[in-house]
């Protein structure tokens, strides 16, 4: 199942059309986060024109974590089923096309639905960009130095979405909205040359389509539920009544993927500590920033009357330390391992959320956002590439869009449950509508909830630093001899 691009160990010198491939699927990733960090800024600025609300306008981001979110357990095993190529190349098409229907709308409703179908579209390509990557350099180095460069690429999206934003929002918000759809078209038609075709997996024996079905919907009904709860009420009968329905749905989908002979995901490979550290680490880390994102743009342009310009300048700091330091983290996880730069990392990003909570009514650029901002910025350096290292490691070929899918449903579902919460806690403050302090003294308890979030993502991630006992040993062992992790099938993500 692995792709003719296959890099051997010993190879240190990539192909053009190695490089090629590289370029294109991280040029999908820097889409995403480019669409991510221009979105943020540029909320304020959507919410005048198209005259939303509060809770209204955390359905544009929380419109796209939808569809991501919903969907990405469908598009993670579809990459293996129906061929990551296929699957990455139409993803890109659909996701170039939504972006030129974000900037033409002219209501809150179409803009979100624009942004559903969006993520969707980023659901499919997600994953199996990510597979691609997986399947065509070794374990080890090679991968680790691919995944360094992805990561950059996605620090630079951030970064220039920022800056962008800032320059295109002063024009109209509806730039943001455009911009990535002609850099997806450029992509999509590099795809076609670079991007070599893959296998499918036609080992599992046909689709799991209860499967799709129950899961799919148990994510798409949790994450809406999550989302309105803030609006509706948490202990309202609509929510609670979702909640069972998603739980039951839930039940239903892991009842099916432990009897079916073909699932959309073997649990077997959640036996795994690594691999469930991995999961909830991607959860909590991007939960807590996309809440605090969406804080600390209300924050600077509310209260403090910044420009978009000048909020996406301050973000800038930590995207700039990101796209200058991911090339060398695959050196640093060969020398200490994914469980201690993934520590490093969290208690950076704690320490700059809990250094936030120190601002005012009165700007203290260098005292308060500057190195919050850094210690940011060198959480996501270590954080983000390390945890797609740890999901990945020690998976098979024809499993890596579904671990793909797995760890990107984390980071996505995390997303719009902490963003629910944080949104829920500053309107239960009551500072909508009232004076500057009363609005700061409700972004307050929001600040704490992301500090709250990343503390636990920490203590989860520490569990896994305890030096591992003889039998967890020989599994590391085994997966370095050829041949014998298949001696050992109970003991490397086994069948569940």
């Amino acid at each position: 199942m692995t792709s003719p691009l296959n890099v051997p160990h010993s190879q240190e010198r990539w192909s053009p059309r190695l490089w090629g491939t590289l370029l294109v699927l991280c040029a999908a990733m820097f889409l995403d986060a480019l669409d991510v960090s221009m979105v943020g800024v540029a909320l304020p600025s959507i919410a005048a024109d198209l005259d939303l609300t509060t809770s209204t306008l955390q359905w544009i981001v929380s419109g796209y974590i939808l569809g991501y979110g919903g969907l990405l357990l469908l598009g993670g095993r579809a990459a293996d089923l129906l061929g990551r190529r296929r699957v990455f190349l139409i993803a890109l098409g659909v996701f170039a096309l939504a972006s030129l229907l974000g900037g033409l709308v002219d209501s809150g409703p179409l803009l979100i639905a624009s942004r559903f179908i969006k993520g969707l579209s980023a659901a499919f390509t997600a994953p199996a960009g990510l597979s691609i990557i997986t399947t065509t350099f070794k374990e080890g180095p090679q991968r680790n130095r691919a995944l360094s460069i992805y990561t950059t690429c996605a620090a630079t999206g951030f970064s220039m979405g920022l800056v962008l934003s800032g320059l295109l929002t002063e024009l109209s918000w509806r730039w943001t909205m455009l911009l990535p759809a002609p850099i997806a078209l450029m992509a999509l038609i590099a795809g076609i040359r670079m991007i070599p075709h893959s296998d499918r997996d036609n080992s599992s024996g046909g689709y799991d389509l209860p499967g799709a079905i129950t899961g799919t919907a148990s994510m798409l009904l949790l994450v809406f539920t999550v989302v309105e709860a803030p609006e509706v009420g948490w202990t309202s009968a609509r929510t609670l009544l979702s909640f069972l329905a998603a739980a039951v749905l839930l039940t239903a989908f892991v009842m099916i993927e432990r009897r079916t002979a073909s699932p959309l995901i073997r649990l077997g490979v959640l036996r795994s500590g690594n691999q469930i550290r991995a999961q909830l680490g991607a959860a909590t880390f991007f939960g807590s920033y996309v809440g605090f994102q969406f804080l600390v743009v209300q924050y600077m342009q509310s209260l403090l009357g910044w420009s978009a310009l000048q909020t996406a300048l301050a973000f800038l700091p930590a995207g700039v330390l990101v796209a200058l330091s991911s090339t060398k983290i695959g050196n640093v996880v060969d020398r200490f391992g994914t469980p201690r730069v993934i520590a490093a990392g969290l208690t950076f990003l704690v320490i700059g959320y809990a250094l936030f909570l120190r601002i005012s009514l009165v700007p203290q650029y260098a005292a308060v956002i500057l190195p919050s901002m850094l210690l940011i910025g060198a959480a996501c350096a270590l954080v983000f590439p390390s945890l797609n290292i740890q999901a990945t490691t020690g998976v098979a070929d024809n499993e890596q869009g579904m671990v793909s899918g797995l760890l990107n449903t984390s980071v996505q579902v995390g997303g719009a449950i902490f963003l629910a919460v944080v949104t829920a806690v500053i309107t239960a403050g009551g500072g909508e509508g009232g004076s500057p302090q009363a609005v700061l003294d409700s972004f307050r308890p929001g600040l704490v909830v992301v500090t709250a979030v990343a503390t636990v993502g920490l203590l989860i991630t520490l569990t896994g630093l305890r030096k591992p006992r003889g039998p967890q040993q020989t599994v590391v062992l085994a997966k370095s001899v050829p041949g014998a992790a298949e001696a050992a099938p109970e003991r490397v993500g086994a069948r569940d």
